[in-house]
């Protein structure tokens, strides 16, 4: 039987875990043993996805980016080049910590940029942006817009990565969707008619 995705020839993918159709597996990259990823994916050149990590649907890694065991990210994620994973706290050589992994969640369409860092043990909201080289170190609110080190929210972004301008009543447009948005208590939600 044919695969059904795709996998360069110096890419390793061990034994004992899931890649779905339509999925692609580019150079020098190594998907462990309990690694789960889901359909049309694309894993860029040189990205390790350790045991137990979880990718949903499209979801896009680029190259050099560790996803370590406790990272789970729904669909349609975006993981920019180089950006960081951490699963423990306090990592010490000598001292054997597995046991304390810390999960990290990415929810739906969340986008991490180029050489983020995500501290784990947080939770990245839906469609949450991480802003290049910004240090995640709490939960970052859906449709949040994060920068800098340690990340602060500076705005907030529509579903299709624009920047949303609040208008007097708490709403917004998405520039390039049309989509509206509204701000109410601290959080973000996407009208539907």
């Amino acid at each position: 039987m044919e695969k059904e995705y795709f996998v360069h020839e110096t890419a390793i993918i061990d034994k004992g875990c899931k890649i779905g159709k339509g999925t692609k597996v580019w150079h020098f990259s190594h998907v462990m043993s309990g690694a789960e990823i889901d359909d049309d994916c694309n894993i860029g050149q040189n990205v390790v996805v350790s045991p137990g990590v979880r990718l949903g649907r499209n979801v896009k890694v680029q190259n050099n980016v560790s996803i370590y065991t406790g990272v789970v990210c729904e669909d349609d994620v975006f993981l920019g080049p180089s950006m960081v994973f951490t699963n423990v706290v306090n990592p010490r050589s000598a001292v054997v910590r597995k046991h304390e992994y810390a999960p990290t969640v990415v929810e739906k369409g969340a986008s991490i940029g180029a050489n983020a860092t995500i501290v784990c043990g947080n939770r990245i909201g839906s469609y949450a942006f991480i802003g290049a080289g910004a240090v995640v170190t709490k939960d970052v609110k859906p449709y949040a817009l994060v920068v800098g080190n340690p990340a602060r929210q500076t705005g907030w972004m529509s579903e299709r990565g624009h920047k949303l301008k609040f208008d007097g009543e708490s709403n917004a447009k998405c520039p390039e969707s049309g989509e509206q948005y509204s701000l109410r208590d601290g959080k973000v939600s996407k009208q539907t008619l």
